[in-house]
């Protein structure tokens, strides 16, 4: 199993790696860096005044040495002015001798995210309070998606082709097949709209942003389950009727064991083996599905934060997000692998 651990986190290095370097490369295009110069000087910046503050700022260098300096494998550049020399990793000019004297490295590795030029603050302090108000968000829809899903996916499976197992399937294909952008709408229209009456819910979850309560944070909560609801519900459903028709369970029928010691005792727990994958998947799927829902409910999270960064365009912004994106789905399929191992015993790791 370490062995096999460490192979993992080997691949997810240069995984992330890759992914980041594509992510950096696309933001790093000569129009982006163009409508970057223009937003933090002037839009009538003449083409020889934009190629002077992408120079000014370290952006017209070859893209492998900008990556390793964002990285923070490459030391910093620098830019000499009449006031001294600038750089990446200093504040103000400073002579050669302090130069020399000064840090040279300052990327990601070092802890230095780089500057929004959206918000005007270090994009590290950022990310985190907006991750934490997500992550807020994540907990209470995991915490009422997971036992929905799988309650309505193990009632489903237990009799297959039954009445029970055709409503409760019709209910979670619907849940799927809307998006949350039109059962966000009609969860407000519904339970937050004067037009029809039921205002037992706020339709913005600002406020939950410094006081989540049952009326300000229930339906961004509600529209973000019931979409993945469905698909866990199908999976453990599934999975649930191909467990119930094995042999074991046939010989416990025979046996005579209820049927209620049947389902607990000896199907459920290899029933839930697929959906376990299923639900570590949706961390992901929730740290970045929840940009429709955050802006529809002005929820100024992790979402709102990369809707922010893409229509500022603010690149070091966006370089960030990438970053933590791609950090928490390859942990979060580290753990599902790590976990299917040990829920079913007949997964080997050589």
């Amino acid at each position: 199993m370490g062995l096999f651990i460490l192979r993992r986190l080997g691949v997810m290095l240069l995984t992330a790696l890759c992914l980041t370097f594509i992510v950096f490369f696309l933001t790093n295009l000569f129009p982006n860096l163009e409508k970057l110069a223009k937003t933090e000087g002037n839009f009538r910046m003449s083409d020889e005044a934009v190629i002077s503050y992408l120079t000014r700022e370290g952006h017209m260098q070859p893209l492998p040495v900008k990556y390793g300096q964002w990285l923070g494998v490459v030391p910093g550049f620098t830019f000499e002015t009449d006031d001294g020399i600038t750089g990446q990793c200093f504040d103000g000019a400073l002579t050669a001798e302090q130069v020399a004297e000064q840090r040279r490295y300052c990327g990601i590795l070092q802890g230095d995210w780089g500057f929004s030029t959206r918000f005007k603050d270090e994009v590290g302090p950022i990310i985190g309070e907006r991750l934490s108000l997500t992550g807020i968000l994540m907990f209470w829809v995991m915490l009422l998606m997971v036992p929905s899903a799988l309650i309505l996916g193990v009632l489903a499976g237990m009799r297959e082709g039954s009445r029970t197992d055709r409503a409760l399937s019709t209910v979670a294909i619907t849940t799927t097949a809307t998006p949350e952008y039109v059962s966000g709408v009609v969860l407000i229209a519904v339970f937050a709209s004067s037009a029809v009456g039921l205002r037992w819910f706020k339709g913005t979850a600002t406020g939950a942003m410094e006081n989540p309560t049952f009326e300000n944070f229930f339906l961004p909560v509600l529209t973000i389950a019931l979409y993945g609801m469905g698909y866990i519900a199908r999976m453990t459903r599934a999975s649930m009727a191909e467990v119930m028709t094995a042999q074991y369970i046939r010989t416990a029928r025979l046996k005579g064991v209820s049927f209620p010691n049947i389902v607990m005792k000896h199907a459920l727990r290899n029933a839930l083996i697929a959906p376990f994958t299923v639900i570590m998947l949706q961390f992901p799927w929730l740290l970045n599905g929840v940009v429709i829902v955050e802006t529809l409910f002005n929820y100024k999270g992790f979402g709102w934060t990369l809707v922010e960064a893409a229509s500022n365009n603010d690149i070091e912004l966006l370089l960030g997000v990438s970053v933590v994106s791609v950090f928490v789905v390859l942990i979060t399929q580290l753990i599902s692998d790590i976990g299917y191992v040990y829920l079913n015993p007949r997964i080997s790791v050589s």
